[in-house]
Protein backbone atom coordinates (compact mmCIF):
# COMPACT_ATOMS: atom_id res chain seq x y z
CA UNK A 1 0.00 0.00 0.00
CA UNK A 2 0.87 3.96 -0.33
CA UNK A 3 2.54 5.16 2.62
CA UNK A 4 3.80 8.26 3.91
CA UNK A 5 7.35 8.44 6.08
CA UNK A 6 9.61 10.72 7.56
CA UNK A 7 13.02 10.06 5.71
CA UNK A 8 14.71 12.68 7.29
CA UNK A 9 13.67 15.05 10.11
CA UNK A 10 13.16 19.05 9.47
CA UNK A 11 11.66 20.78 6.46
CA UNK A 12 8.69 18.94 4.57
CA UNK A 13 10.96 17.80 2.35
CA UNK A 14 12.24 14.98 4.35
CA UNK A 15 8.60 13.03 3.34
CA UNK A 16 8.65 10.47 1.14
CA UNK A 17 6.09 8.43 -0.25
CA UNK A 18 6.75 4.96 0.44
CA UNK A 19 5.32 0.82 -0.06
CA UNK A 20 4.30 -1.02 2.69
CA UNK A 21 2.56 -4.38 2.84
CA UNK A 22 -1.00 -3.38 4.32
CA UNK A 23 -1.09 -3.87 8.56
CA UNK A 24 -3.34 -6.70 9.75
CA UNK A 25 -5.88 -5.65 12.27
CA UNK A 26 -4.72 -7.11 16.13
CA UNK A 27 -7.20 -8.24 18.86
CA UNK A 28 -9.52 -5.30 19.36
CA UNK A 29 -8.85 -3.63 16.25
CA UNK A 30 -10.58 -2.66 12.90
CA UNK A 31 -8.77 -1.87 9.23
CA UNK A 32 -9.73 1.11 7.81
CA UNK A 33 -9.79 1.64 4.08
CA UNK A 34 -8.98 5.31 4.53
CA UNK A 35 -10.94 8.23 2.53
CA UNK A 36 -9.72 10.97 4.09
CA UNK A 37 -6.54 11.88 6.54
CA UNK A 38 -6.30 14.66 8.56
CA UNK A 39 -3.18 17.11 8.69
CA UNK A 40 -2.42 17.87 12.28
CA UNK A 41 0.09 20.13 14.09
CA UNK A 42 1.25 17.62 15.89
CA UNK A 43 2.39 16.11 12.74
CA UNK A 44 4.67 18.74 11.89
CA UNK A 45 5.81 19.14 15.27
CA UNK A 46 6.83 15.33 14.73
CA UNK A 47 8.01 15.95 11.22
CA UNK A 48 10.76 18.56 12.62
CA UNK A 49 12.61 15.90 15.00
CA UNK A 50 11.47 18.15 17.99
CA UNK A 51 9.92 14.98 19.98
CA UNK A 52 12.62 12.74 19.30
CA UNK A 53 13.36 12.56 22.23
CA UNK A 54 10.09 10.69 23.23
CA UNK A 55 10.60 8.11 20.94
CA UNK A 56 10.04 8.95 17.44
CA UNK A 57 12.46 7.97 14.79
CA UNK A 58 13.31 8.57 11.07
CA UNK A 59 10.96 6.26 9.17
CA UNK A 60 8.25 7.20 11.16
CA UNK A 61 4.71 6.62 9.46
CA UNK A 62 2.89 9.55 10.29
CA UNK A 63 -0.88 10.39 10.98
CA UNK A 64 -3.64 10.05 14.06
CA UNK A 65 -7.16 10.68 12.49
CA UNK A 66 -8.54 9.35 9.73
CA UNK A 67 -11.73 8.49 8.07
CA UNK A 68 -12.71 5.60 5.69
CA UNK A 69 -14.77 2.17 5.73
CA UNK A 70 -13.86 -0.49 8.00
CA UNK A 71 -12.80 -3.85 5.57
CA UNK A 72 -11.54 -6.15 8.46
CA UNK A 73 -11.85 -6.48 11.95
CA UNK A 74 -8.97 -8.82 14.52
CA UNK A 75 -10.31 -11.14 17.15
CA UNK A 76 -12.93 -10.36 19.47
CA UNK A 77 -14.36 -7.26 17.27
CA UNK A 78 -17.64 -7.41 16.27
CA UNK A 79 -17.97 -8.30 12.82
CA UNK A 80 -21.08 -5.94 12.07
CA UNK A 81 -18.25 -3.27 12.27
CA UNK A 82 -17.31 -4.30 8.78
CA UNK A 83 -18.56 -2.03 5.87
CA UNK A 84 -19.17 0.70 8.20
CA UNK A 85 -18.16 4.65 7.13
CA UNK A 86 -16.18 5.72 10.57
CA UNK A 87 -13.98 7.82 11.82
CA UNK A 88 -11.03 7.10 13.98
CA UNK A 89 -7.81 7.42 15.86
CA UNK A 90 -4.38 5.57 14.84
CA UNK A 91 -2.55 6.95 17.50
CA UNK A 92 0.18 9.05 16.82
CA UNK A 93 1.14 7.02 13.64
CA UNK A 94 0.05 5.01 11.20
CA UNK A 95 -2.85 7.38 9.60
CA UNK A 96 -0.66 8.59 6.37
CA UNK A 97 -1.50 5.20 4.09
CA UNK A 98 -4.52 4.48 2.11
CA UNK A 99 -5.08 1.50 5.17
CA UNK A 100 -4.56 1.71 8.76
CA UNK A 101 -5.58 0.36 11.62
CA UNK A 102 -7.09 1.35 15.05
CA UNK A 103 -8.17 0.28 18.05
CA UNK A 104 -12.13 -0.19 18.36
CA UNK A 105 -12.93 2.11 21.03
CA UNK A 106 -11.39 4.82 19.19
CA UNK A 107 -13.36 4.09 16.52
CA UNK A 108 -16.96 5.78 15.97
CA UNK A 109 -19.55 5.35 12.74
CA UNK A 110 -20.12 8.37 11.19
CA UNK A 111 -24.03 9.91 10.22
CA UNK A 112 -24.78 9.97 6.82
CA UNK A 113 -24.21 13.77 5.39
CA UNK A 114 -20.91 14.13 6.97
CA UNK A 115 -18.20 13.65 4.64
CA UNK A 116 -14.33 12.09 5.62
CA UNK A 117 -13.10 15.43 5.00
CA UNK A 118 -15.46 17.19 7.68
CA UNK A 119 -14.54 14.08 10.27
CA UNK A 120 -11.11 14.33 10.37
CA UNK A 121 -11.18 18.31 10.50
CA UNK A 122 -13.65 18.16 13.23
CA UNK A 123 -12.83 14.35 14.92
CA UNK A 124 -9.60 15.23 17.09
CA UNK A 125 -9.83 19.23 17.46
CA UNK A 126 -13.49 19.55 18.11
CA UNK A 127 -12.81 17.43 21.38
CA UNK A 128 -10.00 19.71 22.08
CA UNK A 129 -11.90 22.65 22.29
CA UNK A 130 -14.46 21.29 23.93
CA UNK A 131 -13.04 19.92 27.07
CA UNK A 132 -10.57 22.81 27.25
CA UNK A 133 -13.35 25.29 27.42
CA UNK A 134 -14.36 23.03 30.10
CA UNK A 135 -11.10 22.81 32.09
CA UNK A 136 -11.40 26.94 32.37
CA UNK A 137 -15.23 26.54 33.72
CA UNK A 138 -15.64 29.27 31.56
CA UNK A 139 -19.23 31.00 32.09
CA UNK A 140 -21.68 32.83 29.77
CA UNK A 141 -21.01 36.67 29.80
CA UNK A 142 -17.29 35.43 30.43
CA UNK A 143 -14.84 37.47 27.50
CA UNK A 144 -12.41 34.47 26.20
CA UNK A 145 -9.35 35.17 24.29
CA UNK A 146 -8.55 32.49 21.67
CA UNK A 147 -4.40 32.50 20.65
CA UNK A 148 -4.35 30.39 17.02
CA UNK A 149 -7.49 30.94 16.09
CA UNK A 150 -7.39 30.19 12.52
CA UNK A 151 -6.70 26.22 12.99
CA UNK A 152 -9.02 23.45 13.24
CA UNK A 153 -9.08 23.46 17.43
CA UNK A 154 -9.58 27.52 17.52
CA UNK A 155 -12.00 27.58 14.73
CA UNK A 156 -14.16 25.00 16.95
CA UNK A 157 -13.07 27.00 20.52
CA UNK A 158 -14.75 30.14 18.57
CA UNK A 159 -18.11 28.72 17.75
CA UNK A 160 -18.26 27.42 21.37
CA UNK A 161 -17.32 30.04 23.15
CA UNK A 162 -19.86 31.92 21.29
CA UNK A 163 -22.92 29.63 21.22
CA UNK A 164 -21.89 29.27 24.66
CA UNK A 165 -23.24 32.78 25.53
CA UNK A 166 -19.59 34.80 25.97
CA UNK A 167 -19.70 38.02 26.48
CA UNK A 168 -16.89 38.70 23.81
CA UNK A 169 -14.89 36.30 21.71
CA UNK A 170 -11.72 37.92 20.68
CA UNK A 171 -8.60 35.93 18.03
CA UNK A 172 -5.62 36.43 17.08
CA UNK A 173 -4.80 35.59 13.82
CA UNK A 174 -2.45 37.05 11.09
CA UNK A 175 -4.45 38.95 8.65
CA UNK A 176 -7.88 40.85 8.18
CA UNK A 177 -8.77 38.40 5.74
CA UNK A 178 -9.05 35.72 8.22
CA UNK A 179 -10.41 38.01 10.78
CA UNK A 180 -13.26 38.46 8.50
CA UNK A 181 -13.63 34.67 8.75
CA UNK A 182 -13.41 34.49 11.85
CA UNK A 183 -16.40 37.09 12.58
CA UNK A 184 -18.10 34.62 10.29
CA UNK A 185 -17.86 32.08 12.94
CA UNK A 186 -18.73 34.08 16.27
CA UNK A 187 -15.16 36.16 16.37
CA UNK A 188 -16.55 39.73 18.27
CA UNK A 189 -13.05 41.00 17.86
CA UNK A 190 -9.73 40.01 16.19
CA UNK A 191 -6.37 41.30 17.06
CA UNK A 192 -3.07 40.83 15.55
CA UNK A 193 -0.48 37.84 17.09
CA UNK A 194 0.28 40.28 19.72
CA UNK A 195 -2.79 40.29 21.08
CA UNK A 196 -3.44 44.44 19.80
CA UNK A 197 -5.73 45.73 17.61
CA UNK A 198 -6.63 49.32 16.61
CA UNK A 199 -10.49 48.57 17.74
CA UNK A 200 -11.37 50.97 20.77
CA UNK A 201 -13.88 48.87 22.08
CA UNK A 202 -12.19 45.62 22.26
CA UNK A 203 -11.24 43.61 25.42
CA UNK A 204 -8.49 44.77 27.51
CA UNK A 205 -8.65 41.88 29.39
CA UNK A 206 -9.77 38.28 29.37
CA UNK A 207 -12.06 35.93 31.67
CA UNK A 208 -10.12 32.74 29.74
CA UNK A 209 -7.94 32.36 27.32
CA UNK A 210 -7.16 29.07 24.69
CA UNK A 211 -3.71 28.96 23.57
CA UNK A 212 -3.13 26.67 20.74
CA UNK A 213 0.07 28.20 20.02
CA UNK A 214 2.42 28.69 23.04
CA UNK A 215 5.59 30.04 22.18
CA UNK A 216 7.54 33.43 23.26
CA UNK A 217 4.38 35.55 23.04
CA UNK A 218 2.54 33.30 26.10
CA UNK A 219 3.68 35.56 28.51
CA UNK A 220 2.22 38.74 27.37
CA UNK A 221 -1.66 36.86 26.99
CA UNK A 222 -0.81 35.69 30.30
CA UNK A 223 -0.48 39.27 32.01
CA UNK A 224 -4.15 39.94 29.53
CA UNK A 225 -5.92 38.15 31.97
CA UNK A 226 -8.53 39.65 34.83
CA UNK A 227 -8.22 38.64 37.97
CA UNK A 228 -9.45 35.15 38.83
CA UNK A 229 -8.65 34.37 35.03
CA UNK A 230 -8.33 30.67 33.49
CA UNK A 231 -5.26 30.31 30.87
CA UNK A 232 -5.44 26.73 29.52
CA UNK A 233 -2.79 25.64 27.03
CA UNK A 234 -4.12 22.99 24.20
CA UNK A 235 -0.71 23.20 21.88
CA UNK A 236 2.65 24.33 21.48
CA UNK A 237 2.38 25.24 17.50
CA UNK A 238 4.27 28.39 17.78
CA UNK A 239 7.17 26.48 19.95
CA UNK A 240 7.65 25.96 23.84
CA UNK A 241 7.16 29.16 26.00
CA UNK A 242 10.06 30.47 27.88
CA UNK A 243 11.17 28.58 30.66
CA UNK A 244 10.46 31.29 33.40
CA UNK A 245 7.08 32.22 32.30
CA UNK A 246 5.91 31.03 35.64
CA UNK A 247 7.45 34.41 37.01
CA UNK A 248 4.14 36.69 35.43
CA UNK A 249 2.05 34.18 37.63
CA UNK A 250 4.12 34.82 40.98
CA UNK A 251 4.40 38.88 39.67
CA UNK A 252 0.31 38.55 39.61
CA UNK A 253 -0.06 36.55 42.80
CA UNK A 254 -3.11 38.93 43.54
CA UNK A 255 -4.82 38.11 40.62
CA UNK A 256 -5.35 34.31 41.77
CA UNK A 257 -4.34 33.52 38.05
CA UNK A 258 -4.77 29.55 36.83
CA UNK A 259 -2.61 28.21 34.39
CA UNK A 260 -3.26 24.34 32.93
CA UNK A 261 -2.33 22.37 29.76
CA UNK A 262 -4.92 20.13 28.31
CA UNK A 263 -3.96 17.09 26.52
CA UNK A 264 -7.57 15.14 25.81
CA UNK A 265 -5.38 12.04 26.42
CA UNK A 266 -6.93 12.99 30.10
CA UNK A 267 -10.64 12.36 29.22
CA UNK A 268 -11.89 8.94 29.77
CA UNK A 269 -12.61 7.77 26.42
CA UNK A 270 -15.90 7.19 26.31
CA UNK A 271 -16.76 10.95 27.32
CA UNK A 272 -14.30 12.13 24.85
CA UNK A 273 -16.80 9.55 22.21
CA UNK A 274 -19.84 10.81 23.14
CA UNK A 275 -19.19 14.46 22.73
CA UNK A 276 -17.26 13.64 19.54
CA UNK A 277 -20.79 11.90 18.00
CA UNK A 278 -22.77 14.59 19.56
CA UNK A 279 -20.39 17.12 17.14
CA UNK A 280 -20.36 14.96 14.27
CA UNK A 281 -24.27 15.20 14.30
CA UNK A 282 -24.15 19.06 15.16
CA UNK A 283 -22.02 19.14 12.30
CA UNK A 284 -23.79 17.16 9.69
CA UNK A 285 -27.30 19.14 10.21
CA UNK A 286 -24.89 22.50 9.57
CA UNK A 287 -25.03 23.53 13.36
CA UNK A 288 -21.23 23.58 13.81
CA UNK A 289 -19.24 24.65 10.74
CA UNK A 290 -16.04 22.64 9.85
CA UNK A 291 -13.25 24.27 8.06
CA UNK A 292 -10.92 22.55 5.42
CA UNK A 293 -8.56 24.54 3.89
CA UNK A 294 -7.73 21.97 0.56
CA UNK A 295 -7.66 18.37 0.35
CA UNK A 296 -4.73 17.00 -1.57
CA UNK A 297 -3.37 13.70 -2.39
CA UNK A 298 -1.15 11.60 -0.25
CA UNK A 299 1.74 11.81 -2.49
CA UNK A 300 1.31 15.34 -1.80
CA UNK A 301 1.97 15.27 1.71
CA UNK A 302 4.85 17.60 1.75
CA UNK A 303 2.76 20.13 -0.08
CA UNK A 304 -0.08 20.07 2.78
CA UNK A 305 3.78 20.19 5.21
CA UNK A 306 4.91 23.45 3.25
CA UNK A 307 1.45 25.41 3.63
CA UNK A 308 1.12 24.68 7.38
CA UNK A 309 5.35 25.66 8.05
CA UNK A 310 4.25 28.80 5.89
CA UNK A 311 1.08 29.61 8.10
CA UNK A 312 -0.98 29.71 5.11
CA UNK A 313 -3.43 26.98 6.50
CA UNK A 314 -6.89 28.39 7.54
CA UNK A 315 -8.83 25.42 8.97
CA UNK A 316 -7.72 21.58 8.77
CA UNK A 317 -5.11 20.26 5.54
CA UNK A 318 -6.48 16.91 4.50
CA UNK A 319 -4.89 14.00 2.48
CA UNK A 320 -6.54 11.22 0.54
CA UNK A 321 -5.38 8.09 -0.65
Amino acid sequence: MKAVVIRTFGAPEGLEVVGLPAPVPGPGQVLVATEAIGVGGVDAVIRRGALAEHGFREGHLLGSEIAGTVIAVGEGVDASWTGRRVWAFTGLSGGYAEQAVARVEDVLALPDGLSGADAVTLGGSGIVAHFALRKAHFAPGETVLVRGAAGSIGITAVQLAARGGAGAVAVTTSSEERGARLRELGATHVLDRSGRSDDPDAPTGFDVVIDVVGGPGLPDALDALHANGRYVLVGVVGGRPPEDFGTRLMRDFRKSLSFATFSSDTVPGPDRQAVRAQQFAEAARGELRTVVHDVLPLDRASEAHRAMDAGEVFGRMVLTP
